[in-house]
């Protein structure tokens, strides 16, 4: 028999979790979508006492090399209960890893320290008007001038650019050759003179999202990370890390709990309704874990990342349903409601999702566009 419970010590990790979450809530109040909408500097010190910041980062670097399923069950705990984790949750998820994988040791002594004590925030400038899930199209320029970079362009849906410390900026340092190459990573400090930030409010009444304006930002030669021009690579590993976590299946799970409670649980079509979501959540997070174990083949986090903000998407009409008419009446609970749209968007769309799983993991073959007429 397969036996898929938790170990003693991690069940006591997820109960130590738990009681950290609930006690975040209490004291910050219950944040929807907690990963990306939950904003507490104070809370990022939190976790940074418990030492759930770099859990299974090298201890060469500062981190505690905990076992990957280990940052997993702390994530969901948080994320589940709705307490605010944003502050560190990019640097934690994204950022930190790739100082490891790609950063100097300069640039790992100066970042990471603060990343791990909850002092500093990271926003990712990735996305912009005319390229969202085509990344290799973006148009944001980085031209060398003597010891310093030269950055103009715009990005948008830059979560946290408002508040900020740095941004770990996507852009185009050549234009030479195909798409895919002349694009770099480069840290910018958010206090740089020439970067304009514009809060979006979106439907749900979150700031989170932002636009960035860069006009002749100059930013040290020696803010480059990795390779020059060929980034694209590590760019890809950095969303390996955004798809395939817990975060992509339990943003709305708070949701959930409490359309549970108040569902008519008599009804047998309820009842299956229910299990169907269940059974969702224990797929989920065994797709979860398989990319955190490293056991799903390469590229996979997003079959991973499509299955799991379906469900999302899923979880959310339940609750609309157990709600009836008061879905329509604005509160802390359809406020959450009206997040659902994005699962399927943020990180890459589903549709993206599914060309990538076909192509670089399945290896079937694209189809040939249509001559001009």
């Amino acid at each position: 028999m397969l036996d898929f419970r938790l170990s003693p010590d991690l069940e006591a990790l997820r109960d130590r979790a738990r009681k950290v979450a609930d006690e975040g809530v209490a004291r910050f109040g219950r944040h929807n979508d907690s990963w990306i909408n939950g904003f507490s500097k104070e809370f990022a010190q939190v976790m940074a006492g418990e030492g759930w910041i770099g859990m299974g980062w090298p201890k060469e670097h500062g981190g505690h090399e905990r076992p990957p399923l280990e940052r997993v069950i702390v994530a969901e705990e948080m994320i589940s209960a709705g307490a605010p984790i944003a502050a560190m949750w990019f640097a934690d998820r994204q950022m930190g890893p790739s100082f490891i994988a790609y950063g100097t040791p300069d640039q790992q002594a100066e970042y990471l320290p603060t990343m791990l004590s909850g002092e500093t925030t990271w926003c990712i400038g990735m996305s912009e008007p005319d390229a969202g899930s085509d990344l290799a199209s973006l148009k944001t320029s980085a031209v060398r001038d003597g010891d310093h970079w030269v950055i103009n362009g715009q990005k948008i849906w830059t979560s946290f650019g408002d508040v900020a410390d740095y941004c770990y900026l996507i852009c185009r340092t050549t234009t030479e050759g195909p798409p895919h190459k002349g694009i770099s990573e480069i840290v910018v400090p958010m206090d740089s003179p020439g970067i304009e930030v514009r809060p979006i409010t979106d439907m749900t009444t979150n700031r989170h999202f932002c636009e960035v304006y860069y006009t002749d930002v100059r930013v040290p030669i020696e803010n480059l990370v990795g390779v020059e021009g060929d980034a694209f690579k590590q760019t890809m590993r950095q969303l390996e890390h955004e798809r395939g976590g817990i975060d992509r299946l339990v943003s709305n799970r708070a949701l959930y709990d409490i359309a549970f409670e108040r569902a008519d649980r008599s009804d047998p079509l309820v009842r299956q309704e229910i299990a169907e979501l269940e059974i969702g959540y224990r797929l989920g997070r065994l797709l979860v874990y398989r990319e955190v174990l490293r056991q799903a083949p390469a590229g996979f986090s997003a079959a991973t990342k499509c299955f799991c903000t379906e469900h999302e998407w899923r979880v959310a009409q339940f609750v609309s349903r157990v709600l009836g008419p008061e879905a329509t009446l604005f509160d802390d609970i359809t406020h959450g409601l009206l997040y659902a749209p994005g699962y399927t968007i943020m990180g890459g769309t589903s549709n993206i999702m599914r060309n990538i799983l076909g192509e670089r993991v399945l290896g079937l073959p694209r189809e040939p566009r249509p001559s001009a007429a």
